[in-house]
């Protein structure tokens, strides 16, 4: 249990009274490349496809209030009770921009996260203006890092693109995978909180080339080899 130094909160209703001022303010001074989410992580059985309860320049990812969690929310419902307060790390929407986000995480008074205050940074503009610097400038090796999370207008979309990263990095194609490298993709989707989502294991299994029954077969093995 992670140990608790700042305010805590009744609900999430309170948060967004406290913040809604915040993220307009935040938002404001950022531009329009700049996104601000307020995400309602409050109660027993949260419903992912519906957690954004208060958004600024939603254009920036195209969600809206009544909108999804992302992969990174997914992964956090996992233990409320960890520290997952995040800043500066990689973002990509669905349809392959880049964003430079922050995360913050409030509790209420028994230390469990009840909401989540995301800053999204649209790095579209600047990285078109560096490809022309770099057209002028000597040529450098830039680290090729993988993203922390993903964005889309719906979970589906989430799901599926964390799926393909997933197999991307057991780094060989679906249909030359051996039983455990099957697995393997389970046991990643698993630990990112990627099965939680509604019918995740029946679209995992087609992503698979596997039935229905061989994939929850596969996530069983993938967690009792992590116990």
């Amino acid at each position: 249990m992670t140990t608790q130094t700042h305010d805590t909160f009744e609900d999430a209703d309170e948060v967004l009274k406290t913040f809604r001022p915040v993220m307009r303010a935040i938002a404001t001074a950022g531009g329009p490349s700049c996104e601000v989410v307020l995400h309602n992580l409050d109660g027993a059985d949260v419903d992912l496809g519906h957690t954004i309860a208060a958004i600024e320049n939603g254009h920036v990812t195209g969600r809206e209030v009544g909108g999804p969690s992302t992969s990174l929310g997914l992964s956090v419902l996992q233990n409320r009770q960890s520290d997952h307060d995040a800043f500066g790390y990689r973002g990509f929407t669905d349809d392959g921009r880049e964003l430079r986000c922050s995360s913050v995480y409030f509790r209420n008074a028994s230390g469990d996260i009840i909401a989540a205050l995301c800053i999204n940074i649209d790095l579209s503009a600047m990285q078109q203006a560096r490809s022309l610097l770099d057209a002028l400038l000597p040529a450098k090796q830039i680290a090729d890092a993988s993203p922390d999370e993903y964005f889309g207008r719906d979970l589906v979309s989430v799901m599926d693109t964390m799926i393909s990263e997933a197999i991307r990095e057991v780094g060989r194609p679906v249909a030359q995978m051996t039983r455990d490298e099957k697995i393997g993709v389970l046991e990643r989707l698993d630990e990112r909180g990627a099965t939680q989502m509604r019918k995740s294991v029946e679209t995992i299994a087609v992503r698979l080339g596997i039935s229905r029954v061989t994939a929850y077969s596969y996530l069983d093995e993938a967690r009792r080899a992590a116990q």
